[in-house]
């Protein structure tokens, strides 16, 4: 995620220039001459986002002065691979077109240096989920072309395949897809190693947090007590701010959801300015990280299974913090699906955002009621003016179901 400000003057036309990389509002043309999304074979989801934040007045309500941070401008991408990899191949594909896009930002000189400039803007996530660790771009365009080819062959030899017994058929369908491998139509590529640095890394990150856990913990009872007076102090005080999304607003974000079995998701917002409320959404960042890398990695997160990827993202400071997801299915259901089965998950992090519908000892309340969530969301939602998404159609149960079939054969 790399984000730059927006130089003064420049937002209307930055604005026009991303919207000539869409066919239409919400449907990105994948080989467009800025930024051919289509020609990054590593590439998962990608997005332009200006961050406009409506609610920075908001603070005030906590005794903070406003603060404007105007306009910036934000280039995510989820992708296969080391990063570097990802922006030589990227750059490769797309130098000029970047350079005409952050031309509108502050500090870039059209001619510098474009790979520093973009690593020095970089926002690494407090907490980031991938629903699939592992699996590549490559593995899932094979194991589409698999589960097409198998359903070619049953449509044309239906009738012979139906009159045999279990075993047969599937004996008859993976001598099928040996010969399809034989004759090179249909390659199956054996997943790639695991780097060995990472796998140390992620393995020391999955043995060093409990350990660190596990020694703080007598500070942590010490200082629960405390923290527990101070948390339902703040809960009791803390305004709401729930008035009705304007309906201009909602009306520009539908418009740009519901174009294909997936979406993108995109808010903003200031966290609360108290020392308890940043130390809770911190240390709840850092369980739903650990979470994410170590326990939910093979298809859902708890027991939401439409999440492709999302992160969670500090800005200024740590003052505001963005979430970015993309999703199956409608934005009422996705929200739904989170209230009805991780309510509690919501409130542990996104009650510690100004605004929220009031909680009780933490993870009762805010979400659950159903209404004023939703309309705390949609007023925090950002519009995204360019969104590409590498497998159109596919939800993340049809992939989960590809890799059955290819480890079925």
């Amino acid at each position: 995620m790399v984000v730059a400000p927006v130089a003064a003057g420049r937002e209307a036309e930055l604005r026009t220039l991303l919207a000539s990389m869409n066919r239409r509002p919400g449907v990105v043309e994948p080989l467009n001459p800025l930024v051919p999304f289509g020609r990054l074979d590593r590439l998962h989801f990608s997005r332009f986002t200006i961050l406009d934040d409506a609610t920075l007045d908001d603070v005030t309500h906590h005794g903070v002065p406003r603060v404007d941070y105007g306009l910036y401008l934000a280039f995510l991408a989820d992708f296969d691979g080391p990063v570097d990899a990802f922006l030589g191949d990227l750059l490769r594909h797309a130098d000029r077109g970047f350079r005409r896009i952050f031309a509108h930002c502050a500090g870039f000189t059209p001619d510098g240096d474009l790979l520093g400039w973009m690593k020095a803007r970089e926002h690494h996530p407090a907490a980031s989920y991938v629903n699939w660790r592992g699996r590549t771009m490559r593995q899932i365009r094979e194991e589409v072309a698999l589960r097409d080819a198998l359903a070619a062959h049953l449509r044309t030899n239906g009738a012979a395949i139906a009159a045999m017994g279990p075993r047969q058929a599937r004996n008859t369908l993976v001598s099928f897809v040996e010969q399809e491998q034989k004759a090179g139509r249909l390659p199956l590529t054996p997943e790639e190693a695991t780097p060995i640095g990472w796998w140390l890394r992620n393995s020391a990150h999955a043995i060093l947090v409990p350990f660190v856990g596990v020694l703080l913990l007598p500070l942590i009872l010490l200082a629960s007590p405390i923290l527990f007076i101070l948390l339902r102090r703040r809960e009791r005080r803390d305004p709401e701010i729930l008035p009705r999304p304007d309906a201009g607003h909602v009306r520009e974000l539908a418009d740009l959801e519901d174009h294909d079995v997936a979406n993108q998701f995109s808010a903003l917002g200031s966290a609360k300015p108290e020392l308890v409320r940043r130390l809770v959404l911190r240390v709840g960042l850092l369980g739903l990280d650990y979470a994410a890398r170590h326990v939910y990695k093979r298809g859902h997160l708890t027991r939401v299974s439409t999440i492709h990827f999302a992160r969670w993202v500090y800005l200024d400071g740590k003052r505001r913090i963005l979430f970015a997801s993309n999703y199956d299915g409608s934005l009422e259901s996705y929200m739904d699906d989170f209230i009805n089965k991780v309510g509690w998950g919501l409130n542990l992090v996104f009650s510690n955002g100004v605004g929220y519908p009031h909680t009780d000892y933490l993870v009762k309340g805010g979400a659950w009621d159903e209404q004023k969530f939703k309309r705390y969301i949609r007023r925090h939602e950002l519009a995204t003016e360019v969104w590409y998404n590498a497998h159109p159609g596919l939800t993340a149960v049809d992939l989960a179901r590809y890799t059955k079939i290819r480890q079925g054969v």
